[in-house]
């Protein structure tokens, strides 16, 4: 769970910490209650099988996407798809970030 104690958002990329998938991405899909949310990558985990955490094994990102959150919220689905996309554009977004250390010749 993020430092403040709030719980993610639906949309919100997050990092896995703890279990098999530890150091991994996912999006929240739902909140279940106040401890346990389910996500998917959209790739391993998919929308049709998302996997129920703890929200103390969690991480939140600083980046909700809002194709994904969009989408859950008028159609209450979202496609494989645009949960890779989320995860892509995030990762992308946090290496453009790191890319002067990487071009040092």
């Amino acid at each position: 769970m993020n430092e403040d104690g709030s719980i993610p958002r639906i949309g919100q990329v997050v990092r896995i910490m703890q279990g098999r998938e530890a150091g991994q991405y996912a999006v929240v899909l739902r909140l279940i209650d106040n401890r346990y949310v389910l996500l998917a990558d959209g790739e391993k985990r998919k929308y049709d099988r998302p996997k129920k955490k703890n929200l103390y094994h969690i991480e939140a990102m600083d980046y909700i996407s809002p194709e994904v959150q969009n989408s859950l919220l008028e159609t209450g689905r979202v496609t494989n798809g645009k949960l890779r996309f989320a995860i892509t554009k995030f990762m992308n977004e946090v290496t453009d970030l790191k890319k002067g250390d990487q071009h040092d010749g």
